[in-house]
């Protein structure tokens, strides 16, 4: 009997350590990418530090100098600005583009597939080719809006004022197609009993939708919302690559500061400390989108 029992203890321990090998590269993984630098950027975010010298400790003076500093505080009203437009206007065009190819038309899986095929596109390649289009004398936008009559059409990445747009435009061209296929899924799930109840109630399309649709869909509005939010404030590869947050400072987000701070300027406390202030932003947001989603579900 004691015998039976210290085997299967043995069993049961080697199933656990058989379990464990299975999952430990990934957490060994965790530890050493993520882990561990997070908190060595904690720990920096209190330190001035250039990456040769010894570290010296200033306390919260790398928190005061950011938001003292005018270029942290531009970049991060941009940062704002570029959530808040691409966030609504992506979410607009990709309920829109579901709504509509979630009817009966002809070639819709082509256009389905068309517009979702930029989300899998390189970043690095979607901007080389918005790069051409965008170009202030000789590319294909500007020639098309002069067709139109269009006497002094905008300068987009040349210029202060058009280039944070022009990347908002390329941003929102290519998460819409994600976003809509979560659209598609989620119109998909909404019960024909209620197509066939509004019918008979006599509800056009425009009731329809704002009585029917717009509720059964707020659960993947919460999410598409919320994904958006948190990759729009942590955008940088596509700002990078079209304009390298210029001209001057016209493009330049949270995440290009950051960068610029860490790998330009050397200052690793500011960079650490600037990131956690973008941590911060992007948790308060998070945790209130999921506050306000739970109050509206109950």
């Amino acid at each position: 009997m004691l015998t039976y029992k210290n085997k299967r203890l043995t069993m049961g321990t080697r199933n656990t350590l058989v379990g464990l090998s299975f999952i430990l590269p990934s957490f060994i993984g965790l530890l050493v990418f993520v882990l561990i630098p997070v908190l060595f950027s904690f720990i920096l975010a209190f330190m001035d530090w250039d990456g040769f010298n010894e570290m010296t400790f200033v306390g919260s003076s790398n928190f005061l100098d950011i938001f003292g500093d005018r270029a942290f505080k531009s970049a991060l009203i941009k940062t704002f600005a570029f959530t808040i437009v691409t966030t609504l206007l992506t979410t607009f065009a990709a309920l829109g583009l579901a709504v509509l190819l979630n009817k009966k038309l002809r070639f819709k899986n082509f256009f389905r597939s068309a517009i979702f095929f930029p989300y899998f596109s390189s970043m690095a390649s979607i901007a080389v080719v918005w790069k051409l289009l965008f170009m202030k004398d000789i590319g294909p936008i500007n020639q098309f809006l002069g067709m139109l009559g269009v006497a002094n059409p905008p300068g987009w990445l040349a210029s202060t004022d058009w280039a944070l747009p022009a990347v908002m435009i390329v941003y929102i061209w290519k998460y819409m197609g994600y976003y809509m296929i979560v659209y598609l899924a989620a119109l998909q799930d909404i019960p024909i009993e209620l197509y066939e109840a509004a019918s008979i109630d006599g509800a056009d399309g425009f009731q329809y939708f704002w009585r029917v649709m717009v509720p059964m869909l707020m659960p993947a509005t919460f999410f598409v919302v919320l994904m958006l939010t948190i990759e729009s404030f942590k955008s940088f590869d596509l700002v990078f690559a079209m304009t390298e947050g210029g001209p001057g400072t016209a493009t330049t987000l949270l995440s290009n500061f950051i960068y610029n701070k860490a790998f330009i300027s050397f200052d690793y406390g500011v960079t650490s400390a600037a990131s956690f202030v973008l941590f911060a932003i992007i948790a308060v947001i998070t945790l209130f989108q999921l506050h306000i989603e739970k109050k509206m579900s109950n």
